[in-house]
């Protein structure tokens, strides 16, 4: 939006040059986030990973098949032990999420989905490293699994979690009409 030679900056400085430009405190934000993350390669890491995971898991229709089945039993045996309660809107079918490139809300949903069918991912990622065809196949999924089962990931996986949730939460009291300046 704001370009050099023809952003809409630009054009709306050619029409009334006494104007200036002013990021929406939610972008602020998020270019905040985004460029201190960025600079801690463990973030960066982390977020590689969640995509092989992601790929590994979602690749097949036999892969996400025994992931909702997985799920489904999870659930079941949860409501049958009375861990888990009934109500409008609990224990949906869910997946794992594909985080987008551009905004740090879907990386989110993409960890927040990972958290919640953790143990299935895991059970689909163990399919894949005993069944999985090739020998590449095995491989990677034996380095996933044991990578996803490490402390670091655990912890920054929870810490990222935190981290956008809040930065979620800030940003849309940025996006209201009315913000406050003192």
């Amino acid at each position: 939006m704001q370009g050099e030679s023809n952003g809409l900056k630009v054009l709306i400085l050619q029409e009334n040059d006494t104007t200036f430009h002013v990021f929406c405190f939610a972008h602020q934000l998020q270019l905040v986030v985004m460029a201190v993350a960025k600079k801690y390669d463990g973030v960066g890491d982390l977020f590689e990973q969640i995509l092989l995971v992601v790929n590994v898991v979602c690749v097949s229709c036999k892969r996400k098949d025994l992931l909702r089945e997985q799920a489904r039993e999870r659930v079941q045996k949860g409501l049958c032990s009375g861990e888990l309660e009934t109500g409008r809107g609990l224990n949906q079918d869910t997946t794992l999420v594909r985080a987008g490139d551009t905004r740090w809300g879907s990386h989110f949903n993409t960890l927040t989905s990972l958290m919640k069918l953790f143990a299935n991912v895991l059970i689909v990622i163990e399919f894949v490293k005993d069944d999985g065809g090739s020998l590449a196949n095995h491989q990677q999924a034996s380095e996933i699994l044991e990578y996803i089962k490490s402390y670091e990931f655990v912890f920054s996986l929870y810490m990222m979690n935190d981290i956008l949730r809040l930065e979620g939460i800030l940003s849309k009291q940025l996006k209201k009409k009315k913000i406050y300046t003192f």
